[in-house]
């Protein structure tokens, strides 16, 4: 299964250069500009640097220093990973000659192609790509708008200091206390992630504190990814320890009294965990390119480029996804690939490829020893104009296992070199 994986990693990436010019041996084809060092942005950074033999020059512009995962994430709150493990240096775009620049965009000129950075810099580009991730949007949730709020009442959904505040909280509640997981409607990031956390807890509650309970409030009627699998574990591993409800969404939080409040329930807990829904990141939405449903960018799929403005393109959890297209690092991997032969072609006055095909695997830990994974792959259709899912393509697991734990490992350290090294 793992050699297997491993092929269907080289497969999707033939299949996204296939019709990828080989670029002509003159220099200084163009300046690419990305904004957003998530997996998608770096992806995009690499793959332009390598296919393009270094002939298009490229500047990254990512805020953090380092890159902190988060998929694998939900292992570090309840104790199994550090941090640390899941962090890496962004040197090994630098090795292939990407400019990082950890700075904040604070204005794209689409018009004059330039982009003006917190420290006054301007940055001129032939083409830029947005890749800024998702924000969250909090007007629906009034008793969350303080920034207090907020880091009391944890998302933890941006691997990073949150990550660890929320390990902290797990940590302090008393044997008998109460976590609740709030879960938006979908679109959100990483549909099993939310489903992933509150298992992992419950074993760590299990283990540690099983008089502790885990709520889930899902927004959604059921779980968005590997719903037989999760109900199944819940129900035979967690009975009595994890409480699921459905139709569920969060309206607002009285965090004072840590009492997350629905249309027609209100629950008291130690810790509330809520996840609120989220839209395309704040510079993808100051720039005034087409949204759908106001929240998600609107693309050309072949290219990625905005549907509105020329030579801005989006990719990664910012896009409005095609049908059954999770947002997830790996797919954000995948259209970071697309893209990078897309543009090495436009840079060489070829069409992008006009058959993609791209793939998504995602594994599930439902304790700290045992996972479970789906998987999917989608090609391009030229009538619909978008990726739509192959039928009979991927597949779901059985049931979790030992192996399938250390396989998960595997992808994730599979997916973090395939974006950052060299």
């Amino acid at each position: 299964m793992r050699r297997a994986f491993l092929k269907n990693i080289a497969m999707s990436t033939t299949a996204i250069l296939a019709g990828c010019a080989t670029p002509r041996l003159n220099q200084h084809k163009g300046h690419v500009a990305i904004v957003g060092g998530g997996f998608s942005g770096a992806t995009v950074a690499k793959y332009i640097r390598i296919w393009s033999k270094g002939q298009i020059a490229v500047s990254l512009i990512e805020r953090r220093k380092e890159f902190v995962s988060c998929p694998i994430s939900n292992l570090v709150i309840v104790g199994n990973k550090n941090l640390s493990e899941i962090t890496f240096s962004y040197d090994g775009l630098r090795k292939l000659g990407v400019n990082l620049i950890h700075d904040e965009v604070i204005f794209i000129n689409p018009n004059g192609r330039s982009i003006r950075l917190k420290n006054g810099a301007d940055i001129t580009f032939d083409r830029c790509i947005l890749a800024p991730g998702v924000d969250f949007i909090y007007d629906d949730l009034p008793g969350l708008s303080a920034d207090s709020a907020q880091l009391k009442c944890l998302h933890a959904y941006k691997a990073g200091p949150q990550t660890l505040l929320l390990q902290k909280q797990i940590k302090n509640i008393a044997d008998g206390g109460t976590y609740l997981l709030a879960i938006p409607k979908m679109p959100y990031v990483c549909p099993p992630g939310p489903y992933e956390r509150a298992s992992l807890i419950a074993d760590y509650f299990k283990k540690n504190k099983s008089r502790s309970k885990v709520i889930i409030a899902d927004g959604n009627s059921e779980p968005q990814s590997k719903k037989n699998l999760f109900l199944s574990t819940w129900s035979n591993d967690y009975r009595g320890n994890l409480e699921y409800l459905p139709n569920m969404p969060l309206i607002d939080v009285n965090t004072a009294e840590n009492i997350a409040i629905f249309d027609f329930d209100k629950i008291k807990s130690d810790v509330i965990n809520a996840i609120p829904p989220q839209q395309i990141g704040k510079i993808g939405r100051s720039t005034g390119i087409r949204l759908i449903n106001g929240r998600w960018a609107d693309v050309n799929w072949l290219n990625l480029e905005s549907k509105s403005h020329p030579n801005i393109h989006v990719i990664g959890d910012a896009t409005f996804p095609s049908p059954l297209m999770p947002k997830s690092g790996h797919m954000a991997n995948q259209q970071g690939k697309v893209l990078a032969a897309a543009l090495v072609n436009i840079f060489n006055d070829v069409p992008p490829n006009p058959d993609p095909v791209v793939m998504n695997t995602c594994y599930s830990f439902v304790n700290t020893e045992m996972a479970m994974h789906v998987s999917s792959v989608f090609s391009f259709d030229k009538e619909k104009e978008t990726f739509l899912s192959i039928p009979g393509a991927g597949g779901l697991s059985q049931a979790s296992s030992h192996l399938e734990a250390m396989y998960a490992l595997g992808w994730a350290r599979n997916i973090w070199a395939d974006t950052l090294s060299p």
